[in-house]
């Protein structure tokens, strides 16, 4: 190809051929959505996408593709996302508002094409989940700078819904403005930790004495910088995109690397795979004993159970103060080793969830 309507020719002729075989992949995603009807499946499998990632990625590699794993995982998350809605349409609710970086989680897993419900707390995601409102639920669990969000822990200690995946994404701010340029920027909409956040970028662009305007979500600075032509906000890019306000400059925040890790919640169990991670809630019989929890963890490590978190919560019980104890570890519940210190312990372990472990 030497000229630039030839390569444009090529294109044409090769998306035209990327259509057709979507349509017939579509056609036996058709036929698999009407046998797990029948059978009572689950429609959302992250185990088996991650293994069709991974082979991809595999198969590009070996071939010498340009496209590496990320970009792979990029497009066939959409692909998957529309295919889970040729199966049966879904309705994802998440923590708001829209714009929030919940929402922008939710659609990178669940694509353009679901139904989303924006609520306005952790406890009504959960209630609208046990109540079948919607199928699948969107909240933060933990934060790389600020720690556990401990009311979402709270909520998994007496919810029927479960964990049935995990992702983690990078927290990027934007500076978004209808500004024509910097000089015509009177104000700055954000969230007050939004400003602290991006200090610095603020300073090196002489935005400390421009007036700052706290307001209750980076979505609602948006909606208000994209109404005034003479302010700027500080957002997610999901928030500017979504309210039609030009980004100026990207990744505005101080810390690059502020990481928020999120869980889709849902009321099925997932199958076992090679890449399982597990939530589970203890309550020792004998918490006040002194060692009572060195010899419930010295069952994980005789197993050879690798434990990757443990997180202690005030138990707000009625007969005073104690801890339970919230523990992610590697492994599938059903897993024979597992099982085998599970059943020692039925009485002190709740099951939050068994699912493949995102990528940090």
């Amino acid at each position: 190809m030497k000229t630039l309507q030839e390569c444009r020719d090529a294109i044409d002729s090769m998306d035209t051929e990327i259509l057709d075989l979507l349509n017939k992949r579509m056609q036996v995603v058709q036929r698999v959505g009407e046998i797990k009807h029948h059978s009572g499946g689950a429609i959302y499998r992250p185990e088996r996408e991650k293994e069709i990632i991974d082979r991809l990625t595999r198969y590009s590699q070996k071939t010498n593709g340009i496209l590496n794993h990320s970009a792979i995982e990029a497009l066939f998350l959409e692909i998957f996302a529309v295919s889970r809605n040729i199966e049966l349409p879904e309705r994802i609710a998440y923590l708001g508002p829209e714009g929030s970086f919940t929402h922008q989680a939710s659609e990178s897993r669940f694509g353009g094409m679901s139904e989303y419900l924006s609520l306005n707390s952790i406890h009504a995601v959960f209630h609208t989940l046990e109540s079948k409102r919607a199928k699948f639920g969107v909240v933060p669990i933990e934060n790389s700078r600020d720690g556990i969000v401990g009311e979402t822990l709270d909520y998994l200690a007496k919810s029927s819904v479960k964990i049935v995946a995990e992702l983690y994404m990078p927290i990027h701010m934007s500076f978004v403005t209808k500004a024509k340029s910097i000089a015509e920027i009177t104000k700055i909409y954000s969230k007050d930790k939004g400003f602290g956040q991006c200090r610095d970028f603020l300073l090196e662009h002489g935005f400390m004495n421009v007036e700052h305007i706290p307001v209750e979500s980076t979505a609602t600075a948006a909606i208000l910088a994209a109404k005034d032509p003479s302010s700027a906000a500080i957002c997610s890019h999901i928030a500017a995109k979504l309210y039609g306000v030009p980004t100026l400059f990207e990744n505005v925040e101080d810390a690059l690397d502020n990481t928020t890790r999120f869980v889709i919640l849902s009321d099925f169990k997932n199958e076992e795979s090679e890449h399982d991670k597990t939530s589970i809630l203890v309550r020792l019989k004998d918490a006040v004993e002194a060692g009572s929890l060195v010899r419930f963890l010295e069952d994980f490590n005789d197993a050879n159970i690798n434990l990757s978190k443990i997180e202690s919560r005030p138990s707000r019980d009625k007969s005073g103060f104690g801890y339970w104890f919230f523990i992610d570890f590697y492994g599938h519940i059903d897993n024979e080793n597992v099982q085998k210190v599970i059943k020692k312990h039925t009485d002190e372990v709740t099951w939050l969830g068994s699912y493949v472990k995102g990528e940090n």
